[in-house]
């Protein structure tokens, strides 16, 4: 089995799954996955904090050298900050571990399928898969989820596996070509630092004037004034032409 188009023997419909990086994002999908009936083979983490996300999120799951993971999964997902996302590939697959057909799916934002490339090469299936949230890195982020979109890019033939692969995780897929990853990227990137700084901004001037509790009484008016400009952003309705 090998090449873009032909994915893994699945009898039952159930993955091997693997994942590297227990930062935030990693351990939340492999518990998605896991909740949808695949089977979570490892994990890498080398921080003790990672290990406790690791094993709080994924009991039981074996914590394992990176190396490890990829060659026990069908399905590898690269979870790790996007600077580092291109020499982890070109290091596993100068080490040889990279295994055709293996499914490959990383998680930042910025990258289509051609940061794979080296795998790509050594007969693995590309994958690009973003969740548009942000993480918390508990359970709590297994319900949010369920209400999120997902940007996913892949080769045209295997484009229904990361859709697929999407719908489990609870979120919704939405197609974003690889040459529009970078917008993509930013527009998460803008909404996520400035929804951030102006409610910390906020926070510390109610703090300021002896609020106690600021979180809970910004809560209703910035989800509110959220919904208030997402729905300014929704196209105008189209009118019937006049007379």
């Amino acid at each position: 089995m090998s090449g873009i188009g032909t994915p893994p023997d699945r009898r039952s419909g159930r993955l091997g799954v693997g994942i590297v990086g227990a930062g935030r994002v990693g351990p939340v999908l492999g518990a998605a996955l896991g909740g949808a009936g695949h089977a979570i083979v490892g994990i890498s983490a080398v921080s003790q904090e990672s290990r406790d996300r690791a094993d709080a999120l994924l009991p039981g799951v074996p914590v394992l050298p990176v190396p490890e993971v990829v060659e026990r999964s069908e399905l590898v997902i690269l979870a790790v900050p996007e600077d580092q996302l291109a020499e982890l590939v070109a290091g596993l697959a100068a080490t040889g571990s990279w295994q055709p057909g293996q499914l490959v799916l990383h998680t930042a934002p910025g990258h289509g399928t051609a940061v794979l490339a080296p795998a790509m090469a050594a007969g693995a299936i590309p994958l690009a898969l973003h969740p548009a949230m942000a993480f918390t890195g508990t359970s709590l982020d297994l319900a949010r989820l369920q209400e999120s979109w997902a940007a996913v890019t892949a080769p045209a033939p295997v484009l229904p596996i990361a859709q697929a692969l999407a719908v489990e995780m609870g979120a919704e897929p939405i197609v974003v070509p690889e040459q529009d990853r970078p917008a993509y990227a930013e527009a998460i990137a803008t909404a996520s630092s400035f929804s951030t700084a102006i409610v910390q901004q906020s926070i510390g001037l109610l703090r300021g004037i002896g609020v106690e509790e600021p979180g809970r009484l910004l809560g209703p008016l910035v989800r509110s004034a959220v919904d208030n400009a997402l729905r300014g952003a929704a196209p105008a309705p189209v009118e019937p032409p006049r007379d």
